[in-house]
C-alpha cells in the first residue's frame, strides 16, 4: 500500500484523506490522555516528562485540527491499541503501559504520510525513546521478587506438565499420576525454596565479610597522627591517595566522622532474607506446578486429561511469556508463543518417552 500523497491546499480535501486526518487527531487526543493518566499517577520529574509529552501530542493534535478547520465532523474515538492503554493507565498505571505505549510510538505512521510534518514523525521517534527510559526506570524499580514470580511459575508449569503427562503416557493409573503431580509439585518447590534460601543466606554473608567492623572505630583515639595508617582503609576501599589523606585527617580531627560504613549503602535490606525468599520461591513454583494436575484433582483421566492440563498451562505459559515480553521491551505475543513452544515442546518429548516406556512394557 503506497504512502498518501501531500494534499493540494487549493483543491479540497478528499473523503480519504479527511477520514485519515479525523482519525489522527482521535489517536493524538488519546495519546495525550494517556499521558496525563499516567502522569496523575507520578510525581516529580517523570510527572513533568509525562506532561510534556501529552503536550506535545496535543500540538499533533492540533495539525490535524488546523487541516480539518470546519470538517472535523463528530470526534472519533482513538484506535483500539491507544484506548485499551488508556484503560490500563487509568486502572493500573503500570510499566507495561508504558511499555506498550513506547511500542505505540514505534508504529507512529508520520513518517510515510505527507500530511505530518517532517517535525511531528521526530518527535514521535524521540517520544519512543522517551517512553523507553521511563519505562526503563519502571523495570529497574521491579523487585526481584517480581521476576522470581514469573520466572518460578513459569519453571512449575514446564517442569510438571512434562512430569504428568510423560508418566499419563505410560499407561498407569489416574491416580498414579494425581500422585505423580503432587509429588513433583511438592519435589520442585521445595527444591527452589531450598536453593534460594541457600543462595540469599550465602549472599548475605559475603555481604558481613566485606563490610567494615563497627568495632574498628575504638582504635581511632590511639592511632599515630603522624603515620596515619588510617588513610590505608580509605585507599583500600578504592579513594585516591590524596582523597585518603585527606578524609582521614577529617576523621582524626573529628571523631565523629569515623563510621568506617558511611558511605556503604545497606544491601542487606535489597538482599532479603533467607526465609523470606525460600517462601516466596516455594509458593512461585507451586502456583504455577498446581496448574497442570488441576484436571486430575476434578477426577479427569487418560488423554481428556492431558488434553486439559496442556490446555491450561498453555494458557498459563503465553500469561507469563506475555509478561517476560514486556519486561524485556521485546513483542509480548513473540514472547508469549516463544514460552508456549519452549514449554510444549519439553512436555512432549516426555510424552514421548512416556509412549515408548509403556510400549516396551507391554
Amino acid at each position: 500500500m503506497s504512502a498518501p500523497q501531500p494534499t493540494d491546499p487549493r483543491l479540497p480535501a478528499s473523503g480519504a484523506d479527511l477520514r485519515r486526518w479525523r482519525q489522527h487527531l482521535a489517536d493524538e487526543i488519546a495519546e495525550a490522555a494517556v499521558y496525563r493518566d499516567l502522569a496523575g499517577r507520578r510525581t516529580g520529574e517523570e510527572r513533568e516528562i509525562l506532561l510534556a509529552l501529552a503536550e506535545a501530542e496535543g500540538r499533533h493534535a492540533a495539525h490535524w485540527q488546523e487541516l480539518l478547520g470546519d470538517q472535523a465532523g463528530t470526534p472519533r474515538r482513538g484506535d483500539i491499541r491507544t484506548r485499551f492503554l488508556g484503560f490500563l493507565a487509568r486502572t493500573f498505571g503500570s510499566v507495561f503501559v508504558l511499555a506498550l505505549a513506547q511500542r505505540a510510538e514505534a508504529r507512529s505512521p508520520y513518517e510515510s504520510d505527507a500530511d505530518a510534518t517532517p517535525a511531528m514523525a521526530a518527535d514521535e521517534r524521540i517520544h519512543g525513546e522517551v517512553v523507553r527510559g521511563l519505562a526503563a526506570r519502571g523495570r529497574n524499580r521491579l523487585s526481584g521478587t517480581f521476576r522470581a514470580a514469573v520466572f518460578g511459575a513459569n519453571d512449575g508449569l514446564v517442569s510438571n506438565l512434562a512430569l504428568v503427562i510423560g508418566v499419563s503416557a505410560s499407561g498407569v493409573a489416574t491416580h498414579v499420576v494425581l500422585i505423580t503431580g503432587v509429588a513433583g509439585l511438592l519435589a520442585g518447590a521445595l527444591s527452589m525454596g531450598a536453593g534460594e534460601y541457600v543462595s540469599v543466606r550465602s549472599q548475605r554473608e559475603l555481604l558481613e565479610a566485606s563490610s567494615p567492623d563497627p568495632a574498628a572505630n575504638t582504635a581511632l583515639p590511639h592511632l599515630d597522627v603522624d603515620a596515619n595508617e588510617l588513610t590505608l582503609v580509605y585507599r583500600a576501599r578504592g579513594m585516591s591517595p590524596e582523597e585518603a589523606q585527606e578524609h582521614a585527617d577529617a576523621v582524626l580531627r573529628d571523631h565523629s566522622l569515623a563510621s568506617f560504613g558511611a558511605t556503604d549503602v545497606d544491601q542487606h535490606e535489597a538482599v532479603g532474607t533467607g526465609f523470606g525468599a525460600a517462601l516466596s520461591s516455594f509458593c512461585f513454583f507451586a502456583s504455577g506446578a498446581v496448574v497442570p494436575i488441576i484436571p486430575y484433582l476434578f477426577g479427569l483421566g487418560g488423554i481428556v486429561a492431558v488434553i486439559v492440563a496442556a490446555v491450561l498451562v498453555g494458557l498459563a505459559l503465553l500469561g507469563t511469556g506475555a509478561v517476560v515480553g514486556l519486561l524485556s521491551g521485546g513483542p509480548p505475543l513473540k514472547r508469549a508463543l516463544r514460552q508456549l513452544l519452549i514449554g510444549y515442546g519439553a512436555a512432549a518429548v516426555t510424552y514421548l518417552l512416556g509412549l515408548l516406556f509403556n510400549a516396551g512394557i507391554g
